[in-house]
Parts: structure tokens; sequence; C-alpha cells
């Protein structure tokens, strides 16, 4: 693999151990890791110039349905609460195939890469029409994203009481079959992989206790991590005291779905009791402040769990309740958050941008990555800040108070895929045109 030599940056924001903050160095990377940090580098491969330029990891994306994307803003769900918006979207979404979730994928991949983000997971929960995992995972590898996609399922539809109609729900014994095909197809351990499967049962109101046991245990046997939606609002609250007689944090740990290997999105409900339980277990919380204000959620206690020391990261969720995929983003709303519910010293940019590289890479078991330090993965962001957006910024490193939206140029595994604010690893505008069209057809049949 060809060398990079990062030249001339000025600030590095690391997220390393000592929270280091660098200024005018080179960042040399080989073989898809960072080989050396000084000045006055030399190598023989490319270089990037980044003096005007912050550097930081890649942002890491915890939560996402990337399929979602075909159905943002869907005048029906627009002013919805969780509940109402799903079953809004759910005739809608049985009608997508094979080519609906790739093309998805590409489009949601792509816009996290514009936002600085170089590694995603994905939670795929429904596969109508033939759809499978490996449709998200082709479109991971031609956008060049790290990517953690997850094995989702439903298995209990309307008729049987719960959310999703019948057609879009599948049998339990068939859901667990195909983890072990993902798995034992896709899912790479080592360190460095750009391809790591999950198991990952919708939620507590669309699978059953039998499912979401059943999953815990096959994912530890295949030493793979574990992941739902949890506490997301009141209405998920209500639902887990009336049909399990206990809070969702509670369910959860009885059913083997707490533990380091696990992170839950959402979990803007937890109370003082559930955020303890999740710090000693080492539980993760995949943390999404612009849905949950879109659906009308409420405000997640990151500070409280931040606080307590449980493991917290960041997620756009789905397209559909965003409506947006700019990881960057999501990460100034946090920020904004947690000081609008808390007072204005509750998180600074530096925090929340933490949280937003490090803070995710700890979520999803990644070790390797989330931090500039020699030896560690080659995902690094670089942002312009030579522009308007940063034009009388004191503090050009606080890029989530005064910085672009938009990376330069991204990095990952050493690969660049930004180069120059544009995606340089496939035909966007091809993908674009034809997302247009997919969504223009599955609009007509409404």
């Amino acid at each position: 693999m060809s060398e990079i030599l990062v030249k001339n940056a000025q600030t590095v924001l690391t997220m390393n151990d000592a929270g280091q903050e660098l200024s005018g160095v080179d960042i040399r990377v080989k073989d898809g890791k960072i080989a050396e940090i000084g000045r006055g580098l030399e190598s023989s491969g490319a270089v990037i110039e980044a003096s005007e330029c912050v550097v930081t990891p890649g942002l890491v994306n915890t939560h996402h349905h990337l399929y979602q994307t075909l159905t943002r803003a869907v005048p029906g769900g627009q002013d919805a609460l969780l509940f109402g918006w799903l079953k809004t979207l759910y005739p809608i979404w049985a009608r997508f195939g094979p080519e609906e979730m790739y093309v998805s994928a590409q489009i949601g991949l792509a816009e996290l890469a514009l936002s600085g983000c170089s590694m995603s997971s994905d939670h795929l929960y429904l596969y109508p029409g033939g759809a499978s995992l490996d449709d998200t995972i082709h479109a991971a590898h031609e956008v060049g994203l790290r990517f953690h996609p997850t094995r989702g399922a439903m298995s209990i539809g309307e008729s049987d009481g719960g959310l999703p109609p019948d057609s879009l729900v599948e049998k339990e014994a068939a859901i667990l079959e195909d983890c072990i095909r993902v798995i034992d197809r896709f899912h790479d351990a080592r360190e460095g992989a750009m391809v790591r499967v999950g198991v990952a049962p919708c939620s507590p109101f669309s699978v059953s206790r039998e499912l979401m046991r059943d999953a815990a245990l096959l994912a530890r046997d295949k030493g793979v991590m574990l992941h739902t939606h949890l506490a997301e609002n009141d209405e998920d609250i209500a639902y887990s005291e009336a049909q399990f007689g206990c809070r969702p944090g509670q369910y959860a740990e009885d059913l083997g779905w707490t533990g380091d290997d696990v992170w839950h999105a959402h979990c803007v409900k937890l109370d003082a009791q559930e955020i303890d339980l999740f710090s000693k277990s080492g539980t993760g919380v995949a943390h999404c402040p612009c849905s949950n204000c879109r659906l009308g959620s409420g405000i997640a206690p990151v500070r409280q769990m931040r606080d307590a020391g449980v493991k917290v990261g960041l997620g756009v969720d789905g397209s559909a309740s965003n409506d947006a995929g700019l990881l960057i983003d999501e990460a100034r709303q946090a920020m904004l958050l947690q000081r609008v519910s808390r007072g204005a010293d509750a998180m600074s940019a530096r925090e929340a941008l933490w949280i937003a590289t490090r803070g995710g890479a700890e979520v999803l078991g990644r070790p390797d990555c989330g931090q500039i330090t020699v030896g560690k993965r080659a995902d690094l962001a670089l942002w312009d800040v030579s522009g308007i957006e940063a034009a009388g910024s004191w503090d050009k490193a606080a890029i989530l108070l005064a910085g672009p939206r938009r990376v330069r140029h991204l990095l990952v595994e050493g690969r660049p895929v930004v180069r120059d604010f544009q995606i340089a690893t496939f035909d966007l505008s091809e993908a674009i045109v034809k997302q247009n069209r997919l969504a223009l057809r599955l609009a007509e049949t409404i």
C-alpha cells in the first residue's frame, strides 16, 4: 500500500489518552496505519497540504438505518411521534428490494463521509423483496468506509400484538440462521477490519423475549457485538412496563443484553438506576440527538451518563427520522442539547468532538480507531478552516462552534474517500440520480 503524508497540519486534535493537540506537524500514513507524527517528515508517497486544516480522527457513527435515505421528509411522517411515524413508513419500506437497499446505503454512507465520518454502523431490520444485509455491505465496500452492519430483525407482527405489519416480520429460526450466514461470510475480527457484523433484533416491541435471549447467546458464541433500540421515548417505557412488567434496563439485563459487547440506541429515558447498570456492565449508548429532537423523544441524559462512566458515541439514526445524515451536525447538536438542559458549561466543543470520534470507537469495540496515535488506523478527517464558517474564530480547533460542516479530505485505512470536498471512490452524481428515481417510483405507489 502506498504512503500518504499529511503535511503542516495547522492543528491536530489527537483524541489520545493525554488529549494532546499538536500544531504544525506532519502525519505519515503507511499500510493503513499512522506510521509517524512529527515535523519535517518525508515520504515517497502523495502529499496532502494541511496548513489550513484542523485534523481530527475520522468521526464514528454508532447508529443508522441507511435504507431510510430513500424516505426522507415523507409528508405523513413529518410531524408524527415514534410509533405513528413507524406505522406511516412501514408500508412504504415493504416495497423495497435489493436495489433500494444498495443505492440508499451508497447515498447514506457518502453523506456521512462528506461530514467527516470514517466508520459507521448500520441497523438493517427488514428484508423485503429479496433484500439482504449483503446489499449494504457491498455498498460500503464501494464507498470505502469502515462498516459495522448489524443483522436486525422483526418477528412479532400486528396480528400477534406487535407494531410492524405481518409482511415485514420473519420466522425466528430463519433470522438466527441468516445471522450465522452473514457472520460467517463477512465478519472480520482482526485489527484494522473494514467489516464487522453484529446481531441486532430491532426492538423489544417487535421481537419476542426468546429471540432477544437467543440472539445474545448466538452473538457471544460467535464473538460479535449486540445492538438494539432501548428506552427511546415515553411510549417505549410505557410499552415495556405494560408488556414486561419492568423498565427497559431491567428487561435488557434479564435477557443478557448488558455488557461491553452491547450497545443500545437512543436511551433517552434511562433513569439513574439504569445509567448505573450500564456503567458497571460496560454497556454502550448510541446518542442520536437530531433524531431525538425530530421525533420529540426528549433530551438524553448524556451528561449524567458520561459522569457515571457510560460509554457514549453518536448516531445520525435513520434518514427518515433526522432527516439528514451529517455526523458533524450530531456532534454540535449533542453539545447544544446538554447545554440547554444543564447549562452552558455542561459540555464543551472538544468533549462533544471526543464523543464523536474516540467515544464512538469505544462503543463499537474498536481500540484501533478513533485517535491519531502512531500504530492506530489511518482514519483522518481534514477540516479546512480557511473559509467563511471559521472566519474570525479565535480558536480554529473549536470546529463545532465555528467551523466547516463538510470535510476537505477524508482518509479511511489510509485511502482517500473524500478529496477536495468530493467523494473520490465512486460516481456520486449517478447514485443521486438513481436514488431520486427510486424515491419517485415509491411515492407514485402510495
